[in-house]
C-alpha cells in the first residue's frame, strides 16, 4: 500500500490552521476579559464616533476639541448612571438576599400544596414516586436557593470593591479619550510596525466581522437596551402606583439579561412571573405584567426591522448548541458569549462550511 504523503500532509496542514484558529478564538476572548477597560473604551469610541464626526461637520472645530466636549458629556451621563445603578443594585441585592430563605420556603411550600391537592390515588401514583417527587422539589429549592445567593454574594462582592471600581472606571475614561482624540495616530502606528500582509488581512477580516457579527451585536445591544429601559421604567411606574415590586432594578436587569439571549426572549421572564402571580390572587398585577410585556414586545417588532439589517445565517439549531456549549464552558456569560463564538468561527471558516468542513479538509484537490 502506497502512502500519499502530500494529501495527508494537505490534510493535516489544514486540520491544524482550523485549530489554530479555535484556539486564536479562545484566547483571543481571554484578553478581552484580561484587558476589559480598553474593550469597553473601543466600543464606546465606536458608539460616540458617528457624533464626534457630527459635531465636527456642524462647529467646524478641530477633531480633539469636538472629541472632549462629546466625551464630557457622554462620561457625565455614564458617571451618574453608574453610580444610580451601584447603590441601587446594592441596596436590592443586600435586601433580597436577606429575606432569600423566606422567598425560597414560600415557593415550597405553594408548589407542596399544590402537589398535597392531588390526588394521588386516583391517578395511581406510588408512594415511592410520591416520595421521589418530594425528595426532587426539596433539592430543586435548594439548589436554586445556593445559586441566587451565589449570584448575589458575587454581585455584592463586587459593586461594593469601590476602588477597584474607580480604577476600572478611571482606566477605562482614559482610554476612550485617547482612542477618540487620536484614533488616526493609533492606525498609523498599527499599518508601522505590523506587516503588510497581516494589515490587508486584518482589513478584510475586520470589514466583514464589522458587517455580520459588528452589525449584529450593535443591534442587539439598542434592542436588548430599549427593552431594559422600557421594563425599569414601566416596573417602577408600577411600584409607585401600589404594586407590591421590592427589586425592580434587579428584576430588569435580569429580564434585560434573558432578552439578550438568543432564540429567548423578555417573555422567558415576564409571562411565567405573571402566571405565578395570577395563581397567587394578584390579578390586577399579572395583567399588568402583561400589559408591560406587549409593550416591549410591539416596541421590539417596531424597531427591529429597522435596526438589523439582515440575519446571521445561522439556524437556531446550532445557536441552542452554542449557547449550551458555552453554559457547559463558562456558565452563565458562556450563554451569550458562545453565540458570539459561532458568528466569528462561521466568518473565519465560511467558505469552508459552505464547501462542506470534513469534505474540504479531505478533499484531494
Amino acid at each position: 500500500m502506497v502512502i500519499d504523503l502530500a494529501y495527508w500532509t494537505r490534510v493535516l496542514k489544514r486540520i491544524i490552521i482550523a485549530v489554530a484558529s479555535i484556539v486564536a478564538v479562545y484566547l483571543a476572548f481571554k484578553l478581552a476579559v484580561f484587558y476589559m477597560p480598553f474593550l469597553i473604551a473601543f466600543i464606546i469610541s465606536l458608539i460616540v464616533e458617528p457624533i464626534i464626526r457630527r459635531v465636527v461637520r456642524k462647529t467646524k472645530l478641530t477633531r480633539k476639541t469636538s472629541a472632549i466636549i462629546v466625551l464630557l458629556f457622554v462620561f457625565a451621563v455614564l458617571i451618574g448612571l453608574i453610580a444610580w445603578g451601584i447603590a441601587s443594585a446594592v441596596s436590592e441585592a443586600s435586601n433580597l438576599l436577606q429575606g432569600l430563605n423566606g422567598y425560597i420556603e414560600k415557593g415550597y411550600q405553594q408548589i407542596q400544596g399544590f402537589i398535597d391537592s392531588m390526588d394521588f390515588e386516583k391517578i395511581k401514583i406510588p408512594e415511592q414516586v410520591y416520595g421521589i417527587i418530594q425528595n426532587s422539589l426539596g433539592d430543586f429549592f435548594d439548589t436554586a436557593s445556593n445559586w441566587v445567593r451565589g449570584i448575589l454574594t458575587s454581585l455584592l462582592n463586587g459593586l461594593t470593591q469601590i476602588p477597584i471600581i474607580g480604577i476600572y472606571i478611571v482606566i477605562t475614561l482614559l482610554a476612550t479619550y485617547f482612542i477618540c482624540t487620536d484614533k488616526l495616530y493609533i492606525l498609523d502606528q498599527m499599518e508601522h510596525h505590523l506587516p503588510k500582509m497581516w494589515i490587508k488581512k486584518l482589513r478584510i477580516h475586520v470589514k466583514e466581522l464589522t458587517a455580520t457579527l459588528g452589525g449584529y451585536l450593535k443591534a442587539e445591544v439598542i434592542l436588548v437596551i430599549i427593552s431594559f429601559v422600557e421594563v425599569l421604567v414601566g416596573l417602577y411606574i408600577l411600584k409607585f402606583v401600589g404594586f407590591n415590586i421590592q427589586y425592580p432594578l434587579l428584576a430588569a436587569l435580569g429580564i434585560g439579561f434573558v432578552d439578550a439571549l438568543p432564540i429567548l426572549g423578555s417573555g422567558t421572564v415576564m409571562v411565567p412571573w405573571a402566571i405565578i402571580s395570577a395563581i397567587n390572587g394578584d390579578i390586577n398585577f399579572a395583567i399588568a405584567l402583561l400589559v408591560l410585556y406587549v409593550i416591549v414586545m410591539v416596541v421590539r417588532q417596531l424597531l427591529e426591522p429597522r435596526i438589523v439589517s439582515g440575519k446571521i445565517g445561522i439556524h437556531p439549531i446550532f445557536t441552542l448548541i452554542a449557547m449550551y456549549t458555552g453554559f457547559k464552558f463558562m456558565g452563565v456569560m458562556g450563554m451569550l458569549i458562545g453565540p458570539i463564538v459561532l458568528i466569528i468561527l462561521k466568518n473565519i471558516f465560511g467558505a469552508l462550511i459552505d464547501k462542506g468542513v470534513v469534505k474540504t479538509i479531505l478533499d484531494r484537490g
